[in-house]
């Protein structure tokens, strides 16, 4: 069964979006905790904790990085359905695994098979490629980024109700919605690429990062764009990163009170993906939406850096939302260049570039948190890793001025596989 006609098409989109929904949701329960958890098996230290961190978040990247262009291509040349399923099982399976793990090595396994199964979102990206027109696409991204939000206004409050209590809970209730979402979806999704449109064979040399890094070099304004991709990405990097030790190191923020700013943050993206997104776009085009978005997340992580209060650092939360229109603008622009047979691939090979990112993120914001607040540091400056990332949208803007200047590029290109 495939998604080829608009009643069709609808219905799969529905789907997508609670797909990524319960996925985010899945996600944002445990935000509020697994740091906290982390910290309880480093013996309570902060400063341990942040290294720590940044160890977990390397690896989850790493192996991110290896597998998610093969899940691509195995999308590109099997479908999309196959590969959502197995993630969504693999996901609930995982965070079962990761409710009873009892030492900080057992945890960091099962971070291991959460990157290894997390390729909902790639493959979601793809799904929406081949179901929708090139014109509305940056609208159906933006209704990818309200799943995304709703899943951040539901998932961490939640999650940090359930932390108050018992800290595992939250991995149970993951685990419960992940597998809840792959029942759903084993009855209900339709296959969104035919036999026609797929890919002739399974091509290791894409299947591989390097591989599928490469295939971006065929498509210039894609290539320009995926660096906007990795900056941006990279730069997202500080919130799970430091965000709930940094709120409890210098605000006293526990479980709960993270939780409802991170519900706050998802009510916020919600607003700007459903309401925003689809007007800017119209308004302004996608380049300048992307543009504004960019500058927008600068100055919001600019005000957190410099925050001294719980007050001040919320000031700039709806600046920093309106950074929630970039991402749908970006995917637009680069899902023009493509054709359907590779979709899956580029997906594939920005999700490596994403997960690029995290292999540097959690070592440079967790890293440059524990050293500005530790013993050693010359400069007591908790604020440093918002500033980082402040700066890094500064460059990612004027790296989007140049390559999102490509206008009205073919839709239907198609990439000679090699």
């Amino acid at each position: 069964m495939t998604a080829s006609v608009p009643g069709a098409r609808r219905a799969a989109l529905v789907f997508i979006f609670v797909t990524v929904l319960i996925d985010v949701l899945s996600f944002g329960l445990i935000i509020p905790v697994l740091p906290g958890l982390i910290k309880k098996f480093a013996g309570g230290d902060t400063e341990h904790a942040a290294y720590w961190i940044a160890v977990f978040g390397t690896l989850f990247a790493f192996i991110q990085f290896v597998c998610a262009p093969i899940q691509g291509s195995l999308s590109d040349r099997y479908g999309r359905r196959p590969v959502i399923l197995l993630s969504c099982l693999g996901l609930g399976l995982d965070f079962i695994f990761m409710a009873l793990a009892n030492t900080l090595p057992w945890l960091l396994v099962g971070r291991v098979i959460s990157g290894i199964t997390s390729a909902s979102f790639s493959t979601a990206n793809a799904y929406i490629a081949d179901v929708t027109q090139p014109e509305e696409r940056a609208k159906s991204y933006g209704m990818i980024g309200a799943a995304f939000g709703l899943g951040f206004i539901i998932g961490p409050v939640i999650g940090g109700q359930l932390g108050h209590y018992d800290m595992r809970l939250p991995f149970w209730f993951a685990a419960g919605l992940a597998l809840l979402n792959f029942c759903y979806g084993l009855f209900v999704l339709p296959e969104s690429l035919p036999p026609e449109r797929r890919s002739a064979r399974f091509d290791w040399s894409h299947a591989n990062p390097v591989g599928s890094l490469m295939l971006l070099k065929r498509y210039p304004q894609v290539f320009g764009l995926a660096a906007v991709v990795f900056i941006a990405n990279l730069a997202h990097y500080v919130y799970p990163s430091v965000f709930v030790l940094f709120a409890d190191y210098r605000y006293h923020w526990k479980e709960q009170e993270v939780g409802f700013v991170l519900g706050v943050v998802g009510v916020l993206s919600v607003i700007v993906n459903v309401v925003l997104i689809g007007r800017a776009v119209k308004a302004f085009g996608e380049r300048r939406t992307l543009l504004l978005g960019l500058g927008c997340g600068a100055i919001g992580f600019m005000i957190y850096g410099f925050a001294g209060s719980g007050w001040m650092f919320l000031v700039g939360l709806p600046i920093s939302a309106l950074w929630a229109m970039a991402a749908p603008a970006t995917q637009a622009l680069i899902t023009r260049q493509v054709g359907a047979d590779v979709q899956g691939r580029i997906q594939g090979a920005l999700m490596s570039l994403i997960s690029l990112a995290g292999i540097i993120g959690p070592t440079l914001f967790a890293g440059s948190f524990g050293y500005f607040i530790g013993k050693a540091t010359p400069v007591h400056l908790p604020g440093v890793p918002w500033f980082i990332a402040s700066s890094l949208l500064v460059l990612g803007v004027l790296i989007a001025w140049r390559y999102a200047r490509v206008r009205n590029a073919p839709a239907n290109v198609v990439a000679e596989v090699a």
